[in-house]
């Protein structure tokens, strides 16, 4: 049973910050927000560390399963964790300046961001799909309440409300899907799946292929992937843009791990019923993500869309199974430190709790604040996949295993996309460089953001000029 703890480490070791900062801040009659920055690095460090001892000591290896084989410790979860707790942690940062303004509450608001990043963890190191749905539900809640957690605006209080109605329709159907698959299986475990559509002939597989469906539509939605995308920009729009950014990374990172597991590990076999789906989802979501990004006024329907394009390159490196995955996490790798860094300068610019955000709030940032329109840029241009970025090696590695598996039609449509893309991108950069501002006061930037401007910069430059040695990295973390 030690053993078993030792595996579940950065999850406990969020769960003893979590639990520190309640009752730390119950007996505190005034804010000190000193003691949840202590506590949220005990946390987030202590997982990152974990995970680290962890990619050491199971990367490219079997990997081992724990608490009655539910939970999986292998290469794939514990780059997961690499990739969440320290994205979290940006995320933290970028949003304090909302926590200090909300007083007393925001020990809970840096509580729910820890309890997000264990959910999202569990996501991906659940090797059965009742703790996958737990994980996710767990992960889930905590953005629902992160979203409306202001408490001064109506947008959101709604942002939150369709966020929880929608969310709470897309666990049903992936519920739904679980029980078809069990229906059909006989099992939850995912070894179990696997097993037993390997070496089985389902001679009436609807049931199956009806759950497959199921449970890929409710992952899809959490993604937020073409159709099931539409909470996104009202989501986004909404939700206090200081902790946005942690919204959609965490997100992403988190759905589409739990998805690749499912997907190349307990379906695998059944690979010819699942990949075409997923690819005319991929093209779905890179069209109709690009085209309706390039209509926006507003900088965060703008980035929201945007991701439900990203969410389509992502699904590009899944049609090739099993051999997509290296592809599929450096993207998310890079998509990730992006969008934290994106809505973390969209925070400090416009306030952290803000809401809407017209694009022309940007103009003459260059001016203002040269150091935050520095790094949108960068940001920005890593999105559309300029060469020497992380975002373009990102593409590169997933049109190829996309071309490997004979989608070519499909890499031409995410080409043409990553093209037009261009477009709304490179607007922005044009209203901070080119464009005057209505006033020229300079905005401060304070240390906090400093910091996470510079990891980003350097994090994005970095994998963009040498990515191979997190390319080498990643043919360990494969799903076992």
């Amino acid at each position: 049973m030690n053993l078993d703890f030792l595996a579940v480490a950065p999850v406990v070791a969020l769960t003893v910050a979590v639990v520190a900062l309640l009752m730390i801040d119950v007996q505190l009659k005034t804010p000190n927000p000193r003691w949840w920055a202590a506590w949220a690095v005990f946390g987030l460090g202590g997982a990152t560390v974990a995970s680290g001892f962890q990619w050491a000591t199971h990367r490219g290896g079997d990997g081992a399963r724990y608490f009655t084989d539910m939970i999986v410790i292998d290469g794939f979860s514990s780059f997961a964790g690499l990739v969440v707790f320290p994205v979290s942690a940006l995320g933290l940062v970028a949003a304090w300046p909302l926590a200090r303004s909300l007083g007393k509450r925001g020990a809970e608001f840096v509580t729910l961001v820890l309890v997000a990043a264990a959910g999202a963890h569990l996501m991906a190191a659940a090797s059965n799909l009742i703790v996958l749905f737990i994980a996710l539900e767990v992960f889930s809640i905590s953005l629902y309440i992160l979203a409306g957690f202001t408490r001064t605006r109506p947008d959101a209080d709604e942002a939150a409300l369709k966020y929880f109605l929608l969310g709470a329709l897309a666990s049903a159907i992936f519920l739904y899907g679980v029980a078809l698959t069990f229906a059909s299986t006989g099992t939850t475990d995912l070894d179990g799946i696997a097993e037993f559509l390997g070496s089985r002939i389902i001679f009436r597989p609807g049931i199956l292929v009806v759950g497959i469906g199921l449970v890929v539509v409710g992952l899809a939605f959490k993604v937020s992937a073409v159709p099931f995308h539409a909470w996104a920009p009202d989501v986004y729009q909404g939700s206090p843009s200081g902790i946005t950014g942690f919204m959609a990374a965490t997100a992403k990172v988190a759905g589409f791990a739990a998805l690749a597991r499912l997907l190349t590990t307990a379906f695998d076999a059944r690979a010819a019923d699942w990949v075409p789906a997923v690819a005319v989802l991929a093209a779905a979501s890179v069209v109709v993500g690009t085209l309706l990004a390039l209509a926006q006024s507003d900088i965060k329907r703008m980035l929201a869309y945007s991701s439900v394009s990203h969410a389509g390159f992502v699904l590009t490196a899944l049609v090739a199974s099993g051999a997509g995955v290296e592809a599929m996490w450096f993207y998310l790798a890079a998509y990730a430190v992006a969008v934290v860094v994106a809505f973390g300068i969209v925070g400090a610019v416009a306030g952290g709790d803000s809401g809407r955000v017209s694009l022309t709030d940007f103009a003459g940032l260059g001016k203002r604040s040269p150091w935050m329109a520095g790094g949108l840029t960068l940001m920005l241009l890593s999105m559309g996949g300029i060469p020497l970025t992380a975002g373009f090696v990102g593409k590169v590695a997933v049109f190829r295993v996309a071309i490997d598996a004979g989608y070519m039609w499909l890499v031409i449509v995410g080409l043409v996309a990553a093209v037009a893309a261009l477009f709304f991108y490179l607007r922005v950069v044009v209203l901070m460089y080119m464009q005057p501002a209505d006033q020229d006061t300079p905005i401060a930037v304070s240390p906090g953001m400093r910091l996470v401007i510079g990891v980003g910069g350097v994090l994005t430059l970095g994998l963009g000029v040498a990515p191979w040695p997190l390319l080498t990295w990643l043919a360990d973390a494969l799903p076992l």
